[in-house]
């Protein structure tokens, strides 16, 4: 039996997230708690990634999951907005964050921002995610490095404000291309998955991060819920039709047409849980500190009967959301059912 080196064996837990709407529109105190303590007894994890925009919702996660005696790696995300903003954003943040470390010390980690060269505006040009990202790749940007400069600038005056009010570790959850100047952070922070592209180099991507000294944390990984999900990576959740998402939020009209994907897809739980498993593995034998999986609940992509519409497919999730309130067999106070995923992490995890 394989034993786990990871010091911090962790999934990412979302209580809203903001992109073209809340991510956890059935969020509740109540619901929060018993999610939580499904993640700490039953997946086995010692640590939680929180993540959403809330500052409020993120306070009442965190505490009630330092009480229950994991480790928090706060993570408030406001996104698509300016620098000034976001920054203002952050160092508020920071402040409720102080608090909490102050009764939880050395049990919380703030992190200052998620991939911000996409999700926060001004560093590539464009009004919207999906345009920066057309811009940062179709137009050359990435390649060339120019994101590199303005993404450290604002990063610096990030840490400096946030130093002024929080006094405890921080660290960024960067993106692969981001050259991030890890000199003010505790822990250095990846999102980190494998695709076609990076296969062969998944774990040795992660060796120049590892030499720097400090402990790495690999803040996202994952897997979509579909055969060839693996070669998608992070982008395989672009697989949901978002026109019919758009037209079936229109009043009367909307209950007309159910959201649907792009395609005809063929659902493979047994493919997440073995790439996460496997991404595990890697991250585990290469030396990372830490690993956060991607992510717990989804609730917005929920599962169907009809492949066509079965958002799941499309989701990261390690449990599979029911809709209309409908609840699942291995916890019936739940409107959702694990995943092989599910089963899959609390293996591995278990192993320690």
């Amino acid at each position: 039996m394989q034993t786990t080196r990871l010091k911090r064996r962790g999934v990412c837990y979302d209580v809203g997230r903001v992109l073209y709407g809340n991510w956890r529109k059935d969020y509740t105190p109540e619901l929060v708690h018993r999610e939580l303590e499904i993640i700490k007894n039953d997946l086995h994890c010692n640590a939680v990634r929180i993540c959403g925009q809330d500052v409020g919702r993120l306070a009442v996660a965190a505490e009630d999951a330092l009480r229950q005696g994991m480790e928090v790696w706060l993570s408030p995300e406001l996104w698509n907005k300016s620098p000034k903003t976001t920054l203002t954003y952050t160092a508020q943040a920071a402040e409720t964050a102080e608090k909490l470390r102050r009764q939880w010390p050395d049990k919380l980690v703030l992190s200052i921002g998620s991939e911000l060269t996409l999700f926060m505006k001004g560093i590539v040009k464009g009004g919207s995610l999906w345009r920066r990202m057309h811009n940062a790749f179709a137009g050359g940007v990435v390649k060339s490095g120019k994101h590199n400069g303005p993404l450290n600038d604002y990063l610096s005056d990030a840490t400096g404000a946030v130093r002024k009010v929080f006094q405890g570790p921080i660290t960024y959850a960067s993106l692969p291309f981001e050259r991030v100047d890890w000199g003010p952070f505790d822990y250095i922070g990846i999102d980190h998955y494998r695709a076609t592209q990076n296969t062969d180099r998944y774990a040795d991507m992660l060796k120049p991060l590892l030499e720097l000294g400090k402990p790495v944390e690999v803040m996202e990984f994952g897997s979509c819920t579909y055969q060839a999900a693996e070669a998608a990576g992070g982008r395989a959740f672009d697989i949901v039709d978002n026109r019919s998402l758009v037209l079936h939020q229109i009043p009367l009209l909307g209950r007309f047409i159910q959201p649907r994907l792009k395609g005809l897809y063929v659902r493979d739980e047994n493919l997440q849980a073995r790439e996460v498993a496997d991404q595990l593995s890697i991250l585990d034998t290469v030396g990372v500190d830490g690993a956060f999986v991607f992510t717990f609940v989804f609730p917005n992509n929920p599962h169907g009967d009809n492949p066509r519409n079965d958002l799941d497919m499309a989701s990261y999730s390690l449990v599979k959301t029911y809709p209309s309130g409908r609840h699942g067999t291995t916890y019936p106070d739940m409107t959702w059912e694990p995943k092989e995923g599910f089963r899959a992490v609390a293996e591995y995890y278990a192993q320690q």
